[in-house]
């Protein structure tokens, strides 16, 4: 107790010090971000790949990543020493940019829409990742920092049609039953593609939303947060996006799982306790996985009980 008390009487005396080098420097902003992100990823530096091994034997967790230019995990949302425990099926309408993955994925060159039918994509020549279903709307790239000389990189080169389906149709073709694990970048078109779901309830979603739309016409993004509320989910995590003129975010990926505090949440984590288990572990939640075991009173919590979550460190 004396020393913890001690390490907090000591870090408020040297906090404001730093903080005055910092602002004489003109870089508070960089030194909270790079705290920020040391801090998000802090669990990052445990090995958990032992305790998955014990859970999943040799199965592996079904991952849906829809919008999967670069391939999955490709943003590093959890280390890429625990790719190696998904059966990754990617989604991309430009399935071209992931030829290489052809031998060790499952590739789906189709868009996801709420509906099957053919649908107009608009292709960024110099921003391929942007492309959407939507429309650039170049009025809101001053929110995002864009400086203008910079807006040509969404200028609309081509549009496409391409062929879309829903998420549950081109999972059962393709006989998957189940999902684990979902990932939507689709710059704007996320809520369309959360309607397509039907029954498939995945353990964990990650999922882009736009505070202030970057594409005109697309839904606002807290139809996404109350759809999948509707559905049992609630919010456990998020990271902010690139730069933003405004002092909240303006882009993010949210991170939901189901709620635990109700029946159909229940449900899910129960049947799936050790999928559910490995995915908190490899997303590094590891205090929220503790408190979500004690309630629901899961097995395997030797495994975790004694890690520390270095985030509220």
């Amino acid at each position: 107790m004396f020393l913890r008390k001690l390490r907090i009487s000591l870090t408020k005396l040297i906090l404001p010090f730093f903080y005055g080098i910092f602002y004489l420097l003109k870089s508070n902003s960089r030194a909270i971000n790079f705290f920020t992100e040391k801090r998000k990823n802090a669990n990052n530096a445990y090995d958990f790949q032992k305790i998955i091994n014990e859970l999943l034997k040799d199965n592996k967790l079904i991952g849906l990543d829809v919008g999967a230019q670069g391939g999955f995990n490709s943003d590093k949302f959890f280390p890429e020493k625990y790719n190696k425990y998904f059966k990754p099926l990617l989604v991309e309408p430009l399935g071209d940019s992931l030829e290489d993955k052809q031998n060790s994925h499952t590739i789906i060159k189709k868009g996801f829409w709420s509906s099957a039918g053919d649908r107009k994509l608009y292709v960024l020549n110099n921003r391929p990742q942007s492309s959407s279903m939507y429309e650039p709307d170049k009025k809101s790239l001053t929110i995002y920092d864009f400086k203008e000389k910079d807006f040509y990189l969404f200028d609309v080169g081509k549009t496409i049609m391409v062929e879309c389906d829903t998420l549950s149709s081109s999972l059962k073709k393709l006989n998957i039953n189940n999902l684990d694990y979902l990932k939507i970048d689709t710059q704007g078109a996320e809520l369309e593609v959360l309607k397509g779901l039907e029954n498939f309830r995945p353990l964990m979603i990650k999922c882009e939303v736009q505070i202030f739309p970057m594409y005109k016409n697309q839904p606002n993004w807290s139809e996404v947060v109350n759809t999948l509320y509707r559905l049992g989910y609630m919010i456990s995590d998020w990271k902010e996006i690139g730069s933003h003129s405004t002092k909240t975010p303006v882009e993010m990926d949210m991170i939901f799982i189901p709620n635990f505090l109700i029946e159909p949440g229940k449900n899910l984590i129960s049947k799936k306790e050790k999928e559910f288990i490995s995915l908190m572990l490899i997303s590094g939640q590891i205090k929220l996985l503790k408190k979500i075991s004690k309630i629901l009173n899961l097995g395997y919590s030797k495994f975790y009980d004694d890690i520390e979550d270095k985030y509220f460190n």
